[in-house]
């Protein structure tokens, strides 16, 4: 018999503590799951799936404009965005309910309250002030966006004020170069929202492949999206209807709606980490091994709350390795290597192993394969608009060490194609595979031009008519 109340006792009811918990819990461990907002974490409520609807709302005017090289005539469409909103609550709603069957389906007990840690082994629910103990704790509270500390910052939103707004907004400013950043500037153009994009440094992607980079960088300015590059935001001032935006440069714009994907940061304050021993590093994350566990040896912690890698896929197996070590019997722990990721922009971006600028450093003979083209679907639709393909490849081994595309379902291609780097595939192997014609994805087996002619630099495209209702 245990002297401790639960086996386990997880804080955080987001993707990696659900999976954990699941998973202990099948393997005949007590457990426990302590939420204070809402089941799913970010993933479910505020992040990838909310996002990935509202993705999707914004590319069907690409779509209406594409159906006319096709033979459709079609009526001006109408955009409704409490439409949209509405139909996306009802949808994370569903999701939410899943993820709490599937703790009690499992046998485990839920907290819908915070918990803080009083000790190693006590958990403090705030509900009540109930104290409960545990002989593991698992930490699984994720991460929050954050906003930098200028004048006006009051009046700024975040991607989590985002998925709620009330109206849509005719004109939007969105601060950031990274993943968050360049898919809402997609989902605010393509509902039809003037969209200014401003980042601090040259172009964005930090850290992704340039040739992705530099592609991206050129669509965006296509569809019209004022990139602003190479600067910052000073202050912001709320005017009657709008605000008055001040960048670093000393220009001004006046928008509807200022919002800030310019980091996150993990959610570790204030929850009893350091009187159970649990040491932080310089940001606030959670300090572990690749066991993922703490400083605390009874204290785990998985996902964003750790800053590895900050992915719902990767938190969730990071979540199932730890219980089916600790409980199942079963040790092994995540590899975070060759993960693949997508960046759900509009075309978006996929990709999976090094970019180029980091294979180069650890492969001298690398060869690179690059491909830039217009898909069949565009020949008629007339849309300009380029696909970007190129894989990395190790010319001592001829093994496939970076994939990169950036295009439609670039996602979807990228997945698949993540299994043959994980299982070692060669460049001779992409070879020997029959293509699936006609498709964007049998590029992949067609490569044999090295380093192909480099994209034409990003310029501004003339203005295209919207020829649109938009209303919110």
């Amino acid at each position: 018999m245990t002297k401790y109340d639960y086996d386990l006792f997880v804080i955080g009811g987001g993707s990696g503590g659900v999976r954990a918990a699941r998973i202990a819990a099948g393997h005949g461990a007590k457990v426990a799951v302590a939420e204070e907002y809402r089941f799913g974490g970010t993933c479910v409520i505020r992040g990838c799936v909310p996002k990935k609807l509202l993705v999707y709302a914004s590319r069907f005017r690409d779509e209406f404009e594409d159906a006319e090289g096709y033979g459709w005539a079609l009526k001006t469409p109408h955009f409704d965005w409490a439409t949209l909103i509405a139909n996306k609550d009802a949808e994370i709603k569903r999701l939410e309910g899943i993820y709490r069957r599937n703790v009690e389906g499992a046998g485990g007990k839920i907290f819908d309250t915070r918990a803080t840690l009083a000790d190693a082994h006590t958990i403090v629910l705030a509900a009540d002030g109930r104290k409960v103990t545990a002989d593991k704790v698992l930490v699984a509270t994720g991460g929050h966006p954050v906003k930098p500390d200028i004048p006006g910052i009051e009046h700024a939103i975040t991607s989590s004020e985002a998925f709620h707004l009330e109206e849509m907004p005719a004109s939007v400013l969105i601060v950031g170069g990274g993943y968050i950043a360049v898919e809402f500037a997609g989902i605010f153009d393509g509902l039809g929202a003037e969209t200014t994009l401003v980042y601090r440094g040259e172009k964005v992607l930090r850290g992704f492949d340039e040739d992705m980079r530099d592609g991206l960088m050129a669509e965006l300015f296509k569809r019209e999206i004022d990139v602003r590059v190479n600067v910052n935001v000073a202050a912001i001032e709320k005017n009657w209807g709008d605000y008055t935006v001040t960048l670093t440069d000393g220009s001004t714009l006046d928008v509807e709606c200022v919002m800030f994907a310019t980091g996150r940061s993990p959610n570790t304050a204030n929850l009893g980490l350091e009187q159970a021993g649990v040491k932080l590093g310089e940001q606030g994350e959670i300090l572990v091994d690749v066991q993922s566990r703490t400083s605390a040896q009874n204290i785990y912690a998985v996902g964003d709350v750790t800053d590895r890698v900050n992915l719902t896929p990767v938190a969730i197996r990071e979540g199932h390795a730890f219980a089916d070590s600790v409980f199942g019997k079963k040790p092994w722990s995540m590899d975070h290597d060759l993960i693949p990721t997508a960046v759900f922009s509009t075309p978006e971006i996929a990709t999976v192993g090094l970019p180029e600028h980091e294979a180069c450093k650890v492969y001298p003979n690398l060869d690179v394969y690059l491909a830039r083209f217009r898909p069949l679907k565009h020949t008629l639709s007339g849309r300009d608009e380029f696909v970007v393909m190129k894989l990395l490849v190790d010319r001592d081994t001829d093994k496939v060490v970076g994939c990169h595309m950036m295009g439609p379902d670039a996602g979807e291609i990228v997945q698949m194609a993540a299994i043959a780097l994980k299982m070692g595939a060669t460049k001779a192997d992409f070879d020997a595979t029959v293509a699936l014609h006609p498709s964007v994805a049998e590029e992949f087996v067609t490569m044999r031009t090295k380093r192909a002619a480099p994209a034409k630099p990003a310029t501004k495209a003339a203005p295209k008519k919207k020829g649109y209702d938009e209303t919110s």
